[in-house]
């Protein structure tokens, strides 16, 4: 680390380094695919590292990073940077606080992303600290000026956002923090799937729950991250024994709708109410 300006930076031998270890824990975890991606990690007030165009993340090398200042302006580097890199800047030029930014495609965010479902739900109390809620910026064109534009709204208010039809982008006061709130993303979209489109159920925390969780958020340091939907009656406040314990739900406390449910053999779920029987003997005589 090196001090500038009374703020602590990650030497560039550090931040490139980190860049290309946290580069490789994206392709290794399938948050990215062939070359997508970008990285990018403040070494000064007006300096930073970047990934380059056209590489996978799994595979870089250090002499493809490039630096560049908050104008875009190459500064060392063989290689072009990626044209998303302009969101990165953007993010800094809205939050000088921000030292780092991390943008993937998480295969489960990304379906959030596409589907028009923003993170918005308090199901998960690590999530309610470390998060808060993650919103979807409108589409914009990648790698266009579009893209900034978009994000710009969110970057002092939240950890993060879903960038519609696209992928997810997250910040932080470090390049490991940001990379760490892309991985939650990740795992708060995949709860959130399981409980409302596999499993069929939610005990969404209430809003005095969340308030609690709030004011620890903020004694750890947090200071943005929005705050999720809460239920106004508490759902799990008590010992669950046996599947008969399971109390019904209110409307309020069930989530996400729209997905096809599974279907079991014998179960009437068909439209027409037919039985699944009754369906497959009707396919069998065509």
């Amino acid at each position: 680390m090196v001090m500038i300006q009374g703020e602590k930076y990650m030497t560039d031998f550090e931040a490139k380094k980190a860049i290309l270890d946290i580069g490789k824990r994206m392709y290794d975890r399938g948050f990215v695919a062939a070359n997508d991606g970008n990285i990018s990690c403040k070494t000064g007030p007006r300096a930073i590292w970047t990934t380059p165009t056209g590489v996978s993340k799994g595979f870089m090398t250090q002499d493809m990073l490039v630096k560049m200042d908050l104008d875009g302006k190459v500064l060392m580097g063989r290689m072009k940077p990626s044209s998303e890199v302009k969101m990165h800047l953007r993010v800094y030029k809205e939050n000088p606080e921000l030292k780092a930014v991390a943008h993937a495609h998480p295969p489960v965010a990304t379906s959030f992303s596409i589907a028009g479902i923003g993170l918005d739900s308090a199901i998960l109390t690590e999530a309610v600290m470390g998060l808060g809620s993650i919103p979807i910026a409108r589409y914009a064109t990648p790698g266009t000026q579009e893209v900034p534009g978009s994000i710009a709204p969110f970057v002092n208010t939240h950890n993060g956002v879903l960038l519609a039809n696209h992928g997810a982008l997250t910040w932080g006061g470090d390049l490991y923090q940001a990379f760490y709130r892309l991985e939650s993303v990740e795992y708060y979209a995949t709860i959130l799937m399981y409980t409302g489109n596999v499993i069929g159920r939610q005990n969404i925390l209430s809003c005095s729950q969340v308030n609690k969780l709030l004011n620890i958020r903020k004694k750890i340091g947090i200071t943005s991250g929005g705050v999720p939907s809460c239920a106004s009656i508490e759902t799990n406040d008590k010992d669950i024994v046996s599947s008969g314990d399971v109390r019904p739900l209110e409307p309020e406390a069930c989530a996400m709708k729209g997905v096809t449910p599974l279907v079991k053999p014998g179960d009437r779920a068909s439209s027409d109410g037919a039985s699944w029987a009754g369906q497959r003997k009707r396919s069998l005589q065509r």
